[in-house]
């Protein structure tokens, strides 16, 4: 897998992630200069700022606050949800990719 693919791969994670969570989301192209671990603490802050956002929902719906509705809590979950299991699978195939290179022969 290539460094470009990767990008390529993260930027459409981010861009699908803002669309999830309502904002507008320009499309994002990668560059080049950018650092990979940059890129990738983006992506995870986005999808940890997600969580905390359902979480905080949940606690307000629990808490019987009447601007909290049921809806807001599943589809804030929801989003949550997917951008979790997004970064999953991509930490997964880094993980194969990692693998796959350390077991190449020299």
């Amino acid at each position: 897998m290539s460094d470009m693919n990767v990008n390529l791969m993260l930027a459409q994670m981010r861009s699908m992630s803002f669309a999830a969570s309502g904002a507008s989301a320009k499309p994002i192209t990668p560059v080049a200069d950018t650092n990979f671990s940059d890129l990738l603490k983006q992506s995870v802050d986005s999808v940890n700022s997600l969580q905390q956002n359902a979480k905080n929902l949940t606690e307000s719906f629990e808490a019987g606050k009447s601007t909290t509705s049921i809806a807001d809590v599943m589809v804030a979950t929801q989003k949550a949800g997917v951008a979790f299991q997004a970064t999953l699978q991509v930490r997964n195939k880094l993980i194969d990719a990692y693998q796959n290179v350390m077991n190449m022969p020299m």
